[in-house]
């Protein structure tokens, strides 16, 4: 039963909509009304504040790395209700009650979970993998796509555990269809890339 009240809380968590509410309380603005319309940190730097932005991007990497990493590391919490606790925060980023059940993408939260599970093993190359991923292709869900086969790589080379793996597979489906309208274009590559190939 406990662990249900912390599933619960780690969706709590994750469902707290720090952009939207920084947005509106240093900018004035919501900052769903910029770029993509996605409530998240991203929208927060087009919305034109840079540090506003960091803010936003570190409490929803923490609003997952917290609770994912006392249940992980301090608790000792493994198997089906470790899962659940993982997923959580991600699904509530995704689906926030704040927002009328209309979220945001999830990318930063997600990053936050592999913090929670494994600090920087897998999150390290998470950023890394997103950073390239963004480099090559206009659209940022192949960004994401590639970022979270850099992530399953690193898994089965260091720490091929039956719970990452499967947290791993719960965050593919999860921001696959957080990303589903970029996945549904083709993967283009940047001009800069198109150029060097032509040449």
């Amino acid at each position: 039963m406990i662990w249900i009240l912390y599933i619960l809380g780690a969706f709590l968590c994750g469902s707290l909509p720090f952009s939207v509410w920084l947005g509106k309380l240093f900018l004035r603005v919501d900052v769903r009304r910029y770029g993509d319309g996605n409530p998240g940190a991203t929208n927060v730097f087009r919305a034109g504040n840079r540090i506003v932005g960091l803010l936003a991007l570190i409490l929803d990497v923490s609003k997952a790395a917290a609770p994912v990493g006392l249940a992980y590391v301090s608790l000792g919490v493994r198997g089906l209700p470790m899962f659940l606790i993982a997923m959580a925060p991600i699904l509530g980023h995704a689906f926030s009650p704040f927002l009328g059940f209309r979220g945001g993408k999830a990318l930063a939260t997600a990053l936050g979970v592999w913090i929670g599970l494994t600090v920087w093993k897998a999150s390290l190359p998470a950023a890394i993998g997103a950073l390239i991923g963004l480099a090559l292709f206009t659209a940022p869900g192949w960004a994401v796509m590639l970022a979270l086969v850099v992530v399953l790589v690193s898994l089965l080379a260091w720490m091929p555990d039956g719970l990452l793996l499967l947290v791993w597979a719960g965050e593919l489906l999860i921001l696959a269809w957080t990303h589903r309208a970029d996945l549904r274009q083709r993967p283009r590559l940047r001009t800069w890339i198109t150029k060097i190939t032509a040449r």
